[in-house]
């Protein structure tokens, strides 16, 4: 789940298996079109154990910093 600043406004992007939904704002049905702008400042990421349940969900991590986050992907080579 990414949290992120758009426009001065907060948006929760669900990501599972490659594909993302906005939990805020529309999410176009052409997966294509990218969830967040380009503009958008991603503030936190958590991670969930899948399937997502919004009723009850399961974090593995909660509030990774975008930079802690990027650093991982980036030892990983993605």
């Amino acid at each position: 789940m990414v949290t992120a600043q758009v426009n001065h406004e907060e948006d929760i992007v669900v990501v599972f298996r490659g594909f993302a939904s906005s939990l805020v704002n529309p999410t176009a049905a052409d997966p294509d079109i990218p969830v967040l702008t380009q503009d958008a400042t991603i503030t936190a990421i958590d991670r969930l154990q899948g399937p997502y349940n919004p009723d009850q969900p399961q974090y593995l991590e909660q509030n990774i910093p975008w930079e802690t986050f990027r650093d991982r992907l980036t030892t990983l080579g993605l």
